[in-house]
């Protein structure tokens, strides 16, 4: 019996250990988990308002956000850099030097809103007749990307503020704030998109005096009601960050700290190969989209629904990944390296768990999902057969999203990018297309859509396994593998500029 006491243990304080790091790693995913569902849920009103009015304004708006969002989300990418930068900063507990680091994401947040909206402008002409789209829609999505172009540095602005508020673990903001912009976009839509005659019909004598002669503005008027939400967005999170009690130790709107050079490439350095990252990610899926397009209408509303569910239940891992982000690099900030490994692995743990149950749920109910979104039989079958493929894939995709969030925690953000090139590309999309359109050979014909599905599996465990082998490595106390990369570049820029203050966690300034 003795053996077998002690022999228990060692397990009891490690579970304990692992179940209080897992609640707060939980608590602060949730929030961040619903904050992108209030994002998706923009989409899913733009979708709907404007299917309601005509076939060409739902084009439009659907050809407008395949450009837009991968700007947009390269936006999200590059400022996500400062967030493992405050946390650090805050696990170190030197809240006096983050305020100029965040100052310098808002002056960079402010030159890509400004340089993406001139772009969507100046872009879309050009590419609209490269993608040979019919004239009266390409002239529609010019007229929303025009309304949406305005709202990029608004955008922008909340993109850098809620990394900001991320890094020093207050993840609720972003879910408090992103119901409100939905709560503009929402009636911004209709009373834009379908005019004071539509809202008249619909409130009928509530409605006031003179609303009818409000012209209907279709693809328009829901580019103005999405930079109207975004602007919303943008100086809600501005107030909260101002006026809130659990910023002040960061006295973050005290006084404007001017570009400085040095605290500019350190945000990059972390943050642009994230950036371009998820930007090769995005792209991926939309080039797959318009490849499975060749096969045929059914296969195409079958491959949209199997992947509009997954990108549903794809929320939560990611969610899991960006908290992972904060606690590592807390951890790291405070000088505690054994810790923020357990808080890594942990998290890889806590979402192969979610991945799994997940799974289940996809099993379990996939018929009856796959249900609310189509009647066609070929394409309920079709789609129930990407759902089995969607359980793997899910499963490579939770672990190398926290396997990634976890090196972002560490800011070894440039091999994350570089194994998500490799992975996505030259094994997802090269294996995918051989696979939709050769076959395996030996009698196996092409898989079509399966093909594709196949790759995407295959691209994401190369990439958690990559992942995996580089994560064991860098979260060893191994100097040679140490984060300090980023922290010698700010340090080095700073012998000819003056910044805020060295980066370095307590550890490493003791061994300077």
């Amino acid at each position: 019996m003795s053996l077998i006491r002690s022999a228990k243990t060692p397990l009891h304080p490690w579970l304990r250990h692992s179940g209080r790091e897992t609640r707060r790693l939980v608590l602060l995913a949730l929030p961040i988990c619903g904050a992108q569902l209030t994002q998706a849920g923009m989409g899913v009103a733009d979708v709907m308002m404007t299917g309601r009015l005509s076939a060409t304004d739902l084009a439009a708006v659907s050809v407008g956000a395949s450009l837009w969002m991968p700007m947009m989300l390269f936006m999200l990418g590059t400022l996500m850099g400062l967030t493992p930068i405050v946390s650090e900063r805050l696990g170190a507990g030197d809240s006096r030097r983050i305020r100029a680091r965040v100052h310098q994401a808002l002056w960079v947040s402010l030159a890509m809103g400004i340089l993406v909206g001139l772009m969507l402008l100046q872009l879309a002409p050009p590419i609209f007749r490269w993608m040979d789209v019919p004239p009266e829609v390409a002239a529609r999505s010019g007229d929303y990307l025009a309304g949406v172009a305005l709202g990029m540095p608004g955008i922008a602005l909340f993109l850098a503020l809620r990394a900001f508020s991320d890094g020093m673990s207050h993840t609720r903001p972003a879910l408090w704030i992103g119901l409100i912009g939905l709560g503009v976009n929402i009636p911004a839509n209709f009373l834009l998109i379908h005019g004071g005659g539509g809202v008249a019909a619909l409130l009928g004598p509530l409605a006031p005096a003179g609303l009818e002669a409000l012209p209907a503005l279709g693809a328009l008027g829901c580019g103005i009601a999405t930079a109207l939400s975004f602007w919303t967005m943008g100086l809600a999170m501005l107030l909260h960050t101002r006026r809130s009690p659990v910023y002040r130790p960061v006295a973050l709107w005290s006084r404007l700290t001017p570009p400085r050079p040095a605290l500019i490439g350190e945000l990059l350095f972390v943050g642009l190969p994230i950036g371009i990252a998820i930007f090769v990610e995005v792209t991926l899926f939309t080039l797959i989209a318009l490849l499975v397009a060749s096969l045929g209408e059914i296969t195409v509303a079958a491959h949209q629904v199997a992947l509009n569910i997954t990108s549903f239940i794809f929320v939560l891992p990611l969610a899991l990944g960006m908290a992972l982000t904060v606690r590592v690099s807390r951890a790291l900030g405070a000088g505690r390296p054994r810790q923020a490994r357990f808080v890594a692995w942990n998290g890889v743990v806590v979402s192969l768990v979610t991945a799994l149950i997940n799974g289940v749920f996809l099993l379990l109910l996939g018929e009856a999902v796959i249900g609310l979104y189509t009647h066609d039989a070929q394409v309920q079958s079709l789609a129930l057969s990407l759902i089995f493929l969607a359980v793997l894939f899910q499963l490579s995709d939770a672990l190398q999203l926290n396997m990634a969030g976890a090196l972002r925690g560490y800011k070894d953000t440039r091999v994350l990018m570089m194994i998500t090139l490799l992975s996505y590309w030259a094994v997802g999309l090269a294996a995918g297309h051989w696979l939709a359109t050769r076959g395996l050979g030996g009698g196996i014909p092409a898989l079509g859509v399966h093909g594709y599905w196949i790759g995407l599996i295959m691209g994401l465990t190369v990439a958690a396994l990559l992942l995996g082998l580089r994560l064991r490595a860098i979260s060893r106390p191994d100097p040679a593998l140490s984060t300090d990369s980023v922290d010698n570049f700010v340090e080095s820029m700073s012998e000819t500029l003056p910044v805020a203050g060295p980066i370095t966690g307590p550890n490493n300034l003791n061994k300077k």
